[in-house]
């Protein structure tokens, strides 16, 4: 992904924080800013009393049941009956 520049406007106290805590961390000054606006979505996401209700929801038994997949018996022929089913039901 491409970069581009950004200019932002602080006190030299701050300034001077921030390139302590980078060079403490061994990274950039961008790159410590990434991390923190990274942080800062993602704790975001985590706080969203929507999704947070959905986590604590508890999936009863017969969705669970639902969502089990059982892989195909290769010996089973769809197609057969599928043509058992029609014959059944139309009498063809």
């Amino acid at each position: 992904m491409a970069t581009i520049k950004l200019t932002l406007s602080m006190d030299e106290d701050t300034i001077q924080t921030a390139k302590r805590i980078a060079s403490e961390s061994n990274m950039s000054v961008s790159k410590l800013f990434k991390n923190l606006i990274t942080a800062v979505e993602t704790e975001k996401r985590t706080k969203d009393p929507v999704l947070e209700k959905i986590r604590n929801t508890e999936i009863p038994d017969w969705i669970k049941q639902l969502s089990i997949v059982s892989k195909p018996t290769p010996d089973f022929d769809h197609k057969a009956e599928y043509h058992k089913h029609l014959e059944e039901k139309y009498g063809v």
